[in-house]
């Protein structure tokens, strides 16, 4: 299936001339072998692909003992593989590469050797875990790589037309009109069927959301499988936390408890749980910032937060059980529009799944006071945008999951923080307009923002 991530490896390859390996960093199960195998099939004239959780002794053995001369170390490999290499016209992939370390070091004598291409994929465990005894190689160009968004989505189930339609829409701020309806169909099976490509396809191929909902189980039990085996140390509380994000995400402020996990729970005992989960690609964490001002970290408050699911067709599978999905009709209601329960929780997630795969990290705001009316304020995101002109930089985002709604944290937060604030958006269920200088556009755009 067609990414979005296919032309930045493009970019590396046509810019970067063999300087930099390039490191391509997510969860399992996102589709990172396959694109990586597909853009070297396609943009070299050979490639060797080493799966390193694969790896055969003979292979092995080449790797331990001919690291240090690399004229023998490709001929081995190029006789291991059956492949001929070409000097600047093969590429060698890394495939799971934080699980020989030692391959990654070597990095830095390879891309300096200068014959060939370097691709690293890691994924689940975080890459940073197994780096103890080696030198992080500077000649590493690291990019992240998430679950489908809807645009790819839209590709996958051929749909191609939609895309730049909707892209010309928000540019132009400009309604849907008569498509709106069509556009908001698929982003309800975008939400049910997620991002990863194994749970897309199935749905391609079946059309059937209780299947693509076993393939999504079959992840989430992966996942599970992983956090026991890797969580060192904290396998405990990360499961705990991994458990509760659907419970956290049903509560009204959608933020993170830990008192529901022990009742003399602290940040700073959960504080390295919650950053594996995060380094995994599980998870998209979206910290508090006290101030909607240009420098939204340095106003960071670790303490408050809210956790995400990475994709939220997981989210919807970790949420329900298997008998609930069959006996109640969940994936019907949840492709009418018409599940009241629980839906402002999935709304809100891939909301976060989308604006985090366009390259913002996610913030809130939430400030409250006992005296003061007006300084009680929630903000469901706010957008730090690239762009600084006078200050005006920050973006305010409420996300609306139903059509009856109010905007009056947005409409203090406008009035007492308008020096620092660019447009302010309201994603809703409803078309593009624009009212009272606000931006409301459907929630199929917030890729865009």
């Amino acid at each position: 299936m067609k990414r979005k991530i296919y032309n930045e490896l493009l970019s590396w390859k046509q810019e970067r001339a063999g300087k930099v390996a390039i490191m391509i960093d997510g969860a399992r199960r996102i589709g990172k072998s396959y694109i990586v195998e597909e853009f070297a099939r396609h943009e070299y004239k050979s490639y060797i692909l080493v799966d390193f959780n694969r790896m055969e002794n003979n292979l092995l053995d080449i790797f331990e003992s001919y690291l240090t001369n690399l004229d023998m170390f490709f001929n081995y490999l190029s006789l291991f593989f059956n492949v001929t290499l070409y000097e600047r016209d093969s590429v060698i992939v890394f495939d799971e590469v934080q699980l020989y370390p030692k391959a990654r070091a070597a990095i830095k004598y390879l891309v300096a050797d200068g014959r060939y291409d370097y691709i690293e994929t890691g994924s689940l465990v975080s890459i940073n875990r197994n780096v103890k005894d080696i030198v992080i190689p500077s000649e590493e160009h690291r990019i992240d790589m998430y679950p489908m968004d809807f645009e790819e989505f839209l590709w996958a189930i051929g749909e191609e037309q939609l895309a730049p339609f909707i892209r010309q829409c928000y540019e132009k701020r400009l309604p849907a009109g008569p498509l709106h309806q069509k556009i908001m169909q698929h982003f309800r099976h975008y939400l049910i069927i997620g991002g990863m490509p194994q749970a897309v396809l199935t749905y391609i191929e079946t059309g059937n959301f209780l299947k693509t909902d076993t393939v999504k189980r079959d992840i989430l039990k992966l996942y599970k499988a992983d956090i026991e085996k890797y969580a060192e140390g904290n396998e405990t509380k990360v499961k705990a936390i991994f458990d509760e994000i659907p419970s956290a995400l049903g509560r009204h402020e959608k933020k993170f408890h830990l008192a529901t996990l022990k009742d003399t729970a602290r940040y700073r005992d959960y504080e390295s749980a919650f950053f594996w989960l995060s380094e995994s690609r599980v998870v998209n964490i979206c910290y508090n910032s006290t101030a909607p001002n240009i420098g939204l970290r340095l106003n960071e408050e670790r303490t408050t937060l809210k956790c995400y699911m990475a994709d939220t067709g997981l989210l919807i599978s970790h949420a329900f059980s298997e008998k609930t999905v069959k006996s109640e009709d969940l994936y019907l209601k949840l492709a009418l529009g018409k599940l009241e329960l629980n839906e402002g929780m999935i709304i809100e997630n891939v909301v976060a799944q989308m604006i985090r795969a366009a390259g913002y990290d996610l913030y809130f705001f939430s400030k409250y006071s006992k005296e003061v009316a007006d300084d009680r304020m929630e903000i469901d995101f706010l957008l730090a945008k690239p762009v600084i002109s006078n200050r005006h930089n920050i973006s305010p985002v409420e996300v609306k999951s139903g059509s009856g709604y109010s905007l009056s944290s947005l409409t203090k937060l406008r009035k007492k923080y308008s020096s620092a604030l660019a447009e302010s958006y309201v994603l809703h269920t409803a078309d593009v307009k624009m009212e009272n200088e606000i931006v409301y556009l459907p929630l199929y755009m917030a890729g865009l923002l």
